[in-house]
């Protein structure tokens, strides 16, 4: 008989748990809030954190929007430029198109 293979957690389940730790929700709270029903919530945030299950994309933006980052975020590989999408996304939207352009410069054309 052969032995079931471990999960690894995907990039979506990482984030997803960290902002939940960072907000110090539950993963029950987390399901609840983006509609899942109270009864499963855990379990399934649960599966998504581990990477037995990848949440479809409607699932996804409405965790992105309940956990208040860009959808982008949270499917970024590169946890550098995950983290610029962040902290861009918490800026007002003035300062985040001064932040852009100012950013944009320094880097040059093309």
């Amino acid at each position: 008989m052969s032995r079931p293979t471990p999960h690894s957690p995907t990039v979506i389940g990482r984030r997803i748990r960290a902002l939940r730790e960072e907000l110090g929700w539950s993963q029950e709270k987390v399901g609840v809030a983006i509609g899942i029903d109270e009864s499963s919530a855990r379990a399934r945030i649960s599966r998504y954190e581990l990477g037995v299950h990848e949440p479809p994309l409607p699932t996804v933006r409405k965790m992105a929007e309940v956990l208040d980052v860009p959808l982008s975020y949270l499917y970024c590989e590169d946890d550098d430029v995950a983290l610029l999408l962040l902290r861009l996304h918490r800026l007002s939207a003035g300062q985040r198109g001064i932040k852009l352009r100012e950013f944009l410069l320094v880097l040059g054309p093309l």
